[in-house]
C-alpha cells in the first residue's frame, strides 16, 4: 500500500498550504504529504530520527524528504493518527518519481601490487637488493663454516 493511498478521505477539511505555512515551529508543526495534512507537533519528541529533522520541514510541503526516507507500513500506519486535512486539489504538487540511481561501473584490471611488481622500478630494486643479500647469505656461511674447521 502506497503512502498517497492511505486517507482518501473526500471528507477531510480542506486547510490552504498559507494556512500549513504558519505552522512551521515545535510548537505549532504541521506538514504536507501527498497532498494531506498532518498536525505532528505531539510526535516531534517520538521521532526516531530526532524532532528537528521534522522541524526543519515543518510548513512545507515535505512528500519527497518523506517518500526518500522509505518509511515502514507501521510509521505510514502510525501517521494517520496525526492527519488534520488535505490540500485544496489545485495546490497539490506534482510529485516527481526518484529518478533512478546511475549505474556503477567497476573498471577490473590488474591490482596497484601486480602493476608494482611487473614495473621496471620494481626490477631496478629488487633484482640487485635480492643478489646483494644472496651473497651476504653465502658469505656469511662460508665464513662461518671456515671458523668452525678451525676448532
Amino acid at each position: 500500500m502506497q503512502f498517497s493511498e492511505l486517507n482518501k478521505m473526500s471528507d477531510l477539511p480542506i486547510i490552504t498550504a498559507e494556512e500549513v505555512a504558519k505552522h512551521s515551529n515545535e510548537d505549532s508543526c504541521w506538514i504536507i504529504i501527498h497532498g494531506k495534512v498532518y498536525d505532528v507537533t505531539k510526535f516531534l519528541e517520538e521521532h526516531p530520527g530526532g524532532a528537528e529533522v521534522i522541524t526543519q520541514l515543518a510548513g512545507h510541503d515535505s512528500t519527497t524528504e518523506f517518500d526518500d526516507v522509505g518509511h515502514s507500513k507501521d510509521a505510514m500506519e502510525m501517521a494517520k493518527e496525526y492527519l488534520i486535512g488535505q490540500l485544496p486539489e489545485h495546490e497539490i504538487p506534482e510529485v516527481q518519481p526518484a529518478a533512478a540511481p546511475a549505474p556503477v561501473t567497476i573498471k577490473k584490471g590488474p591490482s596497484a601490487f601486480s602493476q608494482f611488481l611487473s614495473s621496471p622500478a620494481f626490477a631496478n630494486i629488487a633484482i640487485p637488493t635480492t643478489m646483494g643479500i644472496g651473497i651476504y647469505v653465502i658469505y656469511k656461511c662460508v665464513t662461518r663454516s671456515q671458523l668452525v674447521t678451525v676448532n
